[in-house]
């Protein structure tokens, strides 16, 4: 366990190392926030993807895939899908269109789109940023402490603080260059990792094919990507796809990367190196819980442990520890990105509105690196109460964000009578549906539609029929 521990610190060393190196002293929110529009397509690329990826590509696909098959893969299809469709219709369109507002910030940019000179957009926006993206953080502070307590043996309140430490200083001291540069190493290391387990574990196997097909057999379905090919699930399947593959028009820790790139003209190949990424990181997931079957036979107490399971079975102490490392490293790598949109939301929307003339750019800084510590230690005394529900809050967490700025990034691109009534209809619509679907959807439908569905598409026509009814009143003002 001694060396376990010593290759858990070694990496939270070199994170930090990484973060002193690429540190360098901010004076305005547009360095702090988007990196002064400086990043490479590369850095552009895999900071965005590895913000999307937390330790659920170890834990959660490879259970749901270990469990019920290639069924369990729609999650992937879905995220796959929906993340090439946001860098084709969004990523482009919103560095120009941000830099042509001289946005630093999501609600800044919308508040000058649909022209709010009352600040509505701006704090209804903010104010949900926030408390959506606080759950989705305290939800990641949980896991990374129950994945330290169960893998490394480290007390979970000391575990969770010192994690947090780490990522609140490289955070605080570089902001969004520093972010990048530490998700750039973190998403080629969590995919050497996650690549390199199954193919070590089928080597490992007797008669590999052999004995994956045997398991596989023996468990219905296993090999159908619909599953038992009822209707039921065949529905559940592809509404699963769709409700991942949509949430990601509104994830604010992954689309502001866009706003960072140098030249927009690169974002194609960003996207192709992006994509290339993820392709690469779904697949491997998907085999880590194909293969895991037949390396447990399909029998593992505890499923979401395939992964680490197999770590251990195959590597030395030290190595494993290091190769744990990437689950570490997947998690990290979506805190960071949504510890930074909390503390831009603080110091660009909040602090600048509520000071006015007292704002200067060295202040607004200040204040978004306050809100670094706030939002992070917030969100850690959430996570000292030990809460069982996790799943249940990142998915409450996706669907709200997904749902109330998804169709909003959406319209505020491609539908020109967009107005500000539609914008705020729009985002209060489509967060109160993703709040309240679980309790009503049984009201209307018998199969498991996830909230994100019905709270996107009903905030997407919010804001197109709002924004008709009331464009001329909008024109006048």
């Amino acid at each position: 366990m001694t060396q376990v521990i010593a290759a858990f610190f070694a990496y939270f060393a070199i994170l930090l190392v990484i973060g002193v190196v690429s540190h360098r002293r901010q004076t305005s929110n547009a360095e702090f926030i988007v990196g002064n529009r400086s990043l490479n397509f590369w850095l552009t690329a895999l900071s965005a993807h590895a913000s999307d990826m937390s330790a659920w590509l170890f834990m959660g696909l490879p259970m749901a895939v270990f469990l019920h098959g290639l069924s369990g893969s729609w999650i992937a299809i879905g995220l796959f899908i929906g993340m090439f469709s946001t860098w084709q219709f969004v990523a482009g369109k919103l560095r120009t269109a941000t830099e042509n507002y001289n946005s630093y910030t999501l609600s800044t940019y919308f508040e000058k789109r649909f022209s709010d000179t009352s600040g509505t957009i701006r704090l209804l926006t903010a104010v949900m940023f926030l408390f959506f993206l606080s759950h989705y953080l305290s939800a990641a502070l949980i896991a990374m402490g129950l994945l330290l307590e169960s893998v490394f043996g480290i007390d979970y309140y000391w575990g969770l603080s010192f994690a947090t430490c780490v990522v609140v200083a490289y955070t605080f001291g570089g902001g969004f260059v520093t972010i990048a540069w530490t998700d750039l190493f973190q998403s080629l290391f969590l995919l050497f990792a996650i690549i390199l387990v199954p193919i070590l574990a089928f080597n490992s196997l007797d008669n590999g094919f052999e004995t994956m097909r045997a398991v596989a057999l023996s468990k219905d379905g296993y090999l159908n990507l619909f599953g038992d090919m009822s209707t039921k699930s065949i529905v559940s399947s592809v509404s699963l796809a769709l409700a991942w593959g949509l949430g990601y028009f509104g994830m604010p820790h992954i689309i502001t990367k866009f706003m960072g790139i140098r030249d927009v003209t690169e974002m194609r190949k960003s996207k192709y190196v992006g994509m290339t990424w993820q392709f690469l990181a779904l697949s491997a997931s998907i085999s880590v819980g194909l293969v895991g079957g037949a390396f447990f036979l399909g029998n593992l107490e505890k499923p979401e442990l395939v992964f680490i399971e197999m770590v251990k079975v195959l590597f030395h102490p030290f190595a494993a520890g290091f190769v744990l490392c990437g689950v570490l490293a997947a998690n990290l790598s979506t805190m960071d990105s949504m510890l930074l949109v909390c503390a831009s939301v603080i110091g660009e929307d909040l602090y600048k509105r509520f000071a006015g003339n007292r704002s200067t750019p060295l202040k607004a800084v200040r204040a978004s690196r306050v809100g670094v510590i706030l939002v992070a230690f917030t969100a850690l005394f959430i996570a000292f109460n030990k809460s069982e529900t996790i799943l249940d809050t990142v998915l409450y967490a996706w669907a709200g964000l997904g749902s109330s700025f998804g169709p909003l990034v959406l319209m505020s691109l491609y539908f020109k009578k967009a107005n500000k009534y539609g914008a705020i209809a729009g985002v209060f619509v489509g967060g109160t549906i993703a709040c309240v679907w679980p309790q009503i959807s049984s009201f209307f439908t018998d199969y498991d539609v996830p909230a994100m569905i019905p709270g996107f598409f009903l905030g997407l026509l919010s804001i197109y029929f709002v924004s008709l009814a009331t464009h001329k009143k909008a024109q006048i003002r």
